[in-house]
């Protein structure tokens, strides 16, 4: 009966999509050239053009050229910027019809419309990239916006994650096993639970030598590792060896320390998870995973998350990418974890810019696809009115969204509208 409900989603999502396909259809213009011309351009990688313009052939960039013309955007008097990469969002986690939040696990036709509404506000929302970790439901729909079968942004995602149980996980062995079975699934990644929600105290729920399975299995399958760990749990995933640490709190200085001599990359969350869960309680509480004793914890919790992204970004040599751990509530919401990191952390403005850009290609190993404009990458471009290295709520002023070479936002009141895409 699973199976079948979860075909029916999947035809849902298809449904979803026709009618966004059949407008890209009529407005896109395969190979066709366009310019935009800017007069602020961050480049992803921490430097900034001037009075430039940006040629695009296709889905890539082909050139910078000042002198190139004609200009189908102008988009002078903005801000313009690669698209921003969240690394980690949910999302197909959903608030049920009552209301109430219904996780990521949701299989009616309502519930694959609800997901197609998540990926398009993110899309609008300027992140052109996210890394969803950790439910079945989002493969169907990372192929059909893949596909052009529905707008939103490109998806990485794990199939089912692994979720620690100490020996209940498995054997070392077994754990292989079941990296395997991911990748057979189609998994870009490896999601791993090494210790338990830190509302419910995040004490280590893995085995050093189970993790060091998991780890080094997703390596030989050429799949990156996401590890959820808290505490003692971050210094055991980097010890086995593990991609990328997800939330991170109750790290010490020494477990910042190394991460950063093993290459390993954080990713951290200032404030906008347990912000989006204390305005929605009433949606959570009571659900699977959340109790008032947890909602009681959260508040203890976010000032603990301001102190590891101060110390995190002091820590010389760390890598610190940008995620949100959006869900139910947060989709859309994304960049305003920029501003927790800036205004509540004292994280450089700039610095938080290419944690979503260059950095968070780099991670992703998609460096030389994504996450910064430069000829040969894909045309990923965002605008927003207003500099975010002057006021960062300038992020929730996305007026202008093009993710590889189509235009799905354009609302800058500057911009010549010769090539229009897929408008909000």
């Amino acid at each position: 009966m699973r199976a079948a409900k979860i075909i029916l989603s999947v035809t849902g999502i298809l449904a979803a999509g026709a009618v966004g396909q059949r407008v890209s259809a009529q407005t896109d213009v395969p190979g066709k050239r366009i310019v935009i011309a800017a007069r602020t351009v961050f480049d992803g990688r921490g430097g900034v053009l001037h009075d430039t313009r940006i040629v695009i052939e296709g889905s890539k960039i082909v050139a910078i050229d000042a002198k190139a013309g004609p200009v189908d955007y102008d988009l002078g008097g903005l801000t313009v910027m690669p698209g921003w990469i969240d690394a980690h969002a949910h999302i197909t986690w959903i608030f049920g019809k009552d209301g109430k939040n219904a996780g990521m696990g949701g299989t009616s036709q309502e519930d694959t419309y609800k997901a197609a509404s998540n990926a398009w506000v993110t899309l609008m929302a300027g992140f052109t990239t996210i890394q969803s970790p950790g439910s079945p439901n989002d493969i169907p729909l990372r192929d059909a916006i893949a596909k052009g079968m529905l707008p939103g942004p490109r998806i990485l995602t794990a199939a089912e994650p692994l979720i620690g149980r100490g020996e209940q996980s498995g054997t070392p062995e077994e754990i292989r096993a079941f990296v395997r079975k991911q990748k057979d699934a189609g998994a870009d990644i490896i999601k791993i639970f090494a210790s338990q929600s830190i509302r419910q105290g995040g004490a280590v729920t893995l085995s050093q030598e189970q993790l060091g399975a998991a780890c080094d299995e997703a390596k030989k399958q050429g799949l990156r590792t996401l590890v959820h760990a808290y505490k003692d749990a971050v210094r055991a995933a980097t010890i086995a060896g593990c991609t990328e640490i997800e939330h991170g709190t109750l790290a010490t200085d020494d477990d910042l320390k190394l991460m950063a001599e093993k290459g390993t990359y954080l990713d951290p969350q200032a404030g906008l998870i347990i912000e989006n869960y204390l305005l929605h309680k009433e949606q959570y509480v009571g659900t699977p995973g959340y109790t008032a004793e947890g909602f009681a914890a959260m508040e203890k919790i976010l000032p603990m998350n301001y102190e590891l992204v101060q110390h995190a970004m002091k820590t010389p040599g760390l890598k610190v990418v940008f995620g949100t751990d959006a869900v139910a509530g947060a989709h859309g919401r994304n960049a305003e974890e920029f501003i927790d990191r800036v205004r509540d952390c004292g994280v450089d403005p700039m610095k938080a810019m290419v944690s979503a850009n260059s950095l968070g290609a780099e991670a992703m190993r998609l460096g030389d696809q994504i996450g910064s404009i430069a000829p040969g990458l894909q045309a990923d471009i965002i605008a927003l009115d207003g500099d975010p290295l002057k006021d960062i709520t300038a992020v929730r002023r996305v007026v202008f969204v093009m993710k590889g070479g189509t235009v799905y936002k354009n609302a800058a009141r500057s911009a010549i509208p010769v090539y229009a895409g897929v408008q909000p």
